[in-house]
């Protein structure tokens, strides 16, 4: 949670205690910039192999800082240790995996041509990066912006989620520790405001930006008479997990629950909609609502360790209660309630309502544990509902045969599309997209290179060497 102090202070405090974590000053944006611009030349032109070589001395800077790095995670997001150990981990992964992109995605090629000389492709950075990170995952996400596109020669202006400022400032030092100059990796604090004005900066090259879909527009609107600056979108979804004809009745209620709630269905890649036929109705039920009702919802130190911890801060806990009565209002049958733990902290437990007779489901992400069940007759009215979203981003289907499979992936409209596995949890040494509001067609993860450096063809000789064979007077 973040509120704004005297002086121009940003102030984070923690979720699950409401206790002050971190504050800090806002940034200045023009400063950042223009600091970035005259850093980039001397970063650009460093040796490739050097870049390389910096960012994995990054990435023991994490290792060595690992408990710490995964306590605050914890603390400012709410998340139990479990899972800020998983997420501090994605970090350090995310360095091999993002050199290993680099030479597959933006490597140089080079075509001999005998008399014509040679055929060349080789990448270059765009140059000033602003990148835009969420709450939900303070270290990993933004840093899969950062890492592939320092590799490429780029410099970052980090504006963190103004409600997790003090994983976004440990995650920055880290940069600095292994010796990545301050200029080339700079953080700059602040809210909407100052997301604004990077993206309407003359002097940033670019738009690295995770978040939510309304977020996203906003950003895409306000470029959209600039196509000289590249914009990433890694927007949300309304995500359906689908489950046909299968024995494993158990299993399928263990992924959906993995895909529902867990991050206190604070994941992007969460299943916001529990699409099933009818003849998996009752016996799934049996299963998913005591699992459901058995989960443990704590703090992030809390032992045993909890599955799921609070959402980000209050507003967002009032905000999903109401539309968890919104959707009961309109016709939904609540199947599990989702109740309001402590009044004055952001604790839920998870909700699942039935929306079937809702004529008019609203299109919308809800971001926190909520989860939609829709009963259809059969595969193929699951296939149509599944895809009855303007978003794109993740798709699942428990259970049905190999043919069952092969119709859902070739019908299905998302960039992620799983068989028998959650929704969420997706490789880093995979894309990372989706299509429709979930995204501008620049998935990152293993792809992210391809949004970090332009490509650029030559044609080459040693020497000048050429004649005019036609069309000359004698």
């Amino acid at each position: 949670m973040t509120q704004t102090g005297a002086d121009n202070i940003l102030i984070s405090y923690a979720p699950a205690t409401g206790e002050e974590l971190w504050r800090g000053e806002y940034g200045d944006v023009a400063e950042a910039v223009s600091r970035a611009r005259r850093a980039w030349p001397e970063w650009a032109a460093r040796p490739l192999a050097n870049r390389i070589e910096m960012v994995r001395r990054f990435a023991n800077q994490v290792r060595k800082c690992s408990d710490e790095l995964a306590e605050l995670i914890a603390q400012e997001t709410g998340k139990p240790l479990w899972e800020a150990r998983t997420e501090v981990d994605a970090v350090v992964n995310k360095v091999e995996i993002s050199v290993q992109a680099y030479a597959e995605r933006t490597g140089k090629k080079k075509l001999d041509s005998a008399l014509q000389g040679s055929a060349a492709v080789r990448h270059k950075p765009h140059g000033v990066m602003a990148v835009l990170g969420p709450y939900n995952f303070p270290a990993h996400l933004p840093n899969g912006h950062i890492v592939p596109a320092l590799i490429a020669g780029n410099t970052i202006l980090f504006k963190p989620s103004e409600k997790t400022p003090a994983v976004g400032a440990k995650l920055i030092e880290c940069f600095h520790r292994c010796g990545i100059e301050q200029d080339v990796v700079q953080l700059v604090i602040g809210g909407p405001e100052e997301g604004k004005e990077l993206v309407a900066h003359p002097g940033v090259d670019g738009v690295l930006f995770t978040g939510s879909a309304q977020a996203g527009i906003a950003i895409n609107r306000k470029l959209a008479a600039n196509p000289g600056k590249i914009v990433a979108l890694e927007m949300g979804g309304n995500n359906p997990i689908v489950v046909a004809d299968t024995p494993k009745v158990s299993d399928a209620a263990a992924l959906i629950v993995q895909s529902a709630f867990t991050t206190a269905g604070q994941r992007c890649t969460a299943a916001r909609r529990l699409i099933v036929t009818e003849g998996m109705v009752k016996p799934l039920m049996a299963e998913l609502l005591p699992l459901t009702k058995s989960l443990l919802v704590g703090g992030p130190f809390d032992e045993p360790q909890p599955f799921m911890g609070p959402v980000i801060d209050n507003e967002t806990a009032d905000r999903l209660g109401a539309s968890f009565i919104e959707l009961v209002t309109a016709g939904g049958k609540a199947l599990t309630h989702m109740r309001r733990v402590d009044p004055d902290k952001p604790f839920l437990t998870p909700g699942i309502i039935d929306t079937t007779d809702i004529a008019d489901r609203p299109d919308i992400e809800l971001f926190g544990p909520i989860l939609q069940v829709i009963r259809v007759p059969d595969l193929d009215a699951a296939i149509a509902e599944a895809n009855n979203t303007r978003f794109g981003l993740s798709a699942s289907l428990i259970g049905g045969s190999p043919d069952d499979y092969a119709r859902f992936w070739a019908n299905i409209r998302a960039g992620i599309i799983n068989w028998n596995r959650p929704t969420n949890g997706a490789s880093s040494a995979a894309p990372f997209g989706g299509i429709g509001l979930s995204g501008n067609h620049r998935p990152a993860a293993f792809y992210a290179a391809d949004y970090c450096a332009y490509p650029v063809a030559s044609t080459e000789m040693e020497q000048p060497r050429a004649n005019i064979g036609v069309g000359l007077k004698e």
